[in-house]
């Protein structure tokens, strides 16, 4: 076809299409699907307030669906919960657990979607200040319910640990003084102690972090479009839309 020749309006049609299938280029999906995502509330990354649904994980995954012309559905529980949901096929997907064998025995670890955050021990008293490892035997460490933090720790029976299902939950536990100190990955445990507000100081030692996932339940029928899924997000990081909103949240105080 002769471009100088084509009608202003069919080259404007020809442009867009081109566009739509450059920004689709990669994430061939079939159907369009309804996929339910599991979520406990964790700000800054998974923000469930009233009327409102946002955080880091929640926008770059909504980035992907729109790229695959998905509906996204979400479902609030504790992250145990999600789990269990996860395990039983009641939601499709799962954002931002850590890659444990126990946990490849009924999801799939699609794209290491999120970045890596060291893992922090927050401390309001002096005494309870991490130096070592080994400076956690005999302090009662608040954990959140079901997750995975690093190996020795997880599988360190002498620790004492409290659990409950939110950071919040455990930051006021330990101003309480419920618990001694509270190990988070640093991003939300920063903007945690910045939300409620208290004099809480970080210790020395820390772990480095781990990238965490998105997962998709072996049940999930979206489990069949993994392709597509790290093609989708191979395309918003090549634009730059990831990075942008990683520093979005580095850079955003708490509310």
């Amino acid at each position: 076809m002769d471009v100088r020749n084509t009608p202003l309006w069919l080259a404007s049609i020809l442009l867009a299409f081109s566009l739509s299938a450059q920004a689709q280029q990669g994430t061939e999906t079939v159907e369009p699907l309804t996929v339910t995502v599991g979520v406990n509330h964790s700000p800054p990354y998974r923000i469930l307030d009233a009327g409102h649904k946002g955080g880091l994980y929640l926008e770059i995954f909504e980035e992907i669906a729109d790229r695959l012309g998905w509906q996204v559905k979400y479902r609030e529980a504790p992250f145990r919960r999600v789990l269990l949901m996860l395990q039983r096929g009641e939601v499709d997907v799962m954002l931002g657990p850590l890659r444990t064998d126990g946990r490849e025995d009924y999801m799939t670890f699609v794209a290491p979607a999120f970045p890596p955050e060291r893992r922090l021990f927050f401390y309001l008293d002096d005494e309870h200040r991490i130096t070592r490892y080994n400076d956690l035997y005999g302090r009662t460490v608040g954990v959140l319910d079901g997750a995975t933090y690093f190996t020795r720790f997880d599988r360190d029976g002498d620790l004492i640990k409290e659990s409950a299902p939110h950071y919040e939950n455990l930051m006021l536990m330990m101003e309480k003084g419920r618990v001694d100190v509270v190990i988070a990955p640093e991003l939300v445990g920063q903007y945690t102690v910045c939300k409620l507000k208290l004099p809480a100081q970080v210790s020395p030692f820390f772990v480095p972090g781990e990238r965490t996932w998105i997962a998709v339940s072996d049940k999930s029928p979206a489990l069949k479009y993994a392709d597509d899924i790290r093609a989708a997000l191979k395309l918003i990081e090549r634009e730059g839309i990831k990075e942008n909103l990683v520093l979005k949240y580095l850079e955003q105080p708490a509310q």
